[in-house]
């Protein structure tokens, strides 16, 4: 009498797909769980020299902060926030001008964000990037 062949998964196969599994959780979960740092290579705003009023016009820096509250000015599309900034000499407050072409995604209070802004005419921030942290 013939003997039937074992139509079961094989052990080999078994073993391989849940290496490979594993290997794409763990990967994966490597690649996505390192938060990109965004805008590395600018620098930090000092809330000081914001503060006492040096020229800091058409120079970009990093800001890294909680949306205190939102104004909006009229008709125009542009919003300005009131930006919270942790600084060593305690909380300082940023108003940061958002325009109308970053608005892709909502600004919300109580929400903590790093923004790249230019300092324009009268020291006023403007936002050129945003991510949400």
């Amino acid at each position: 009498m013939a003997r039937r062949a074992s139509s079961g998964i094989k052990p080999g196969l078994l073993i391989g797909i849940a290496a490979a599994v594993a290997v794409a959780f763990f990967g994966g979960k490597a690649l996505l769980g390192k938060r990109n740092d965004s805008y590395p290579n600018m620098a930090t705003i000092n809330m000081s020299d914001v503060m006492d009023g040096v020229s800091l016009r058409d120079n970009e820096y990093v800001v890294e902060g909680t949306v205190d509250e939102k104004f909006y000015h009229g008709d125009s599309p542009n919003q300005v926030v009131s930006l919270k900034v942790n600084d060593r000499t305690g909380d300082q407050f940023l108003p940061v001008e958002i325009p109308a072409n970053l608005t892709k995604f909502n600004i919300e209070r109580a929400q903590r964000y790093r923004m790249k802004v230019r300092i324009r005419e009268a020291g006023i921030a403007v936002a050129t990037g945003i991510n949400p942290l």
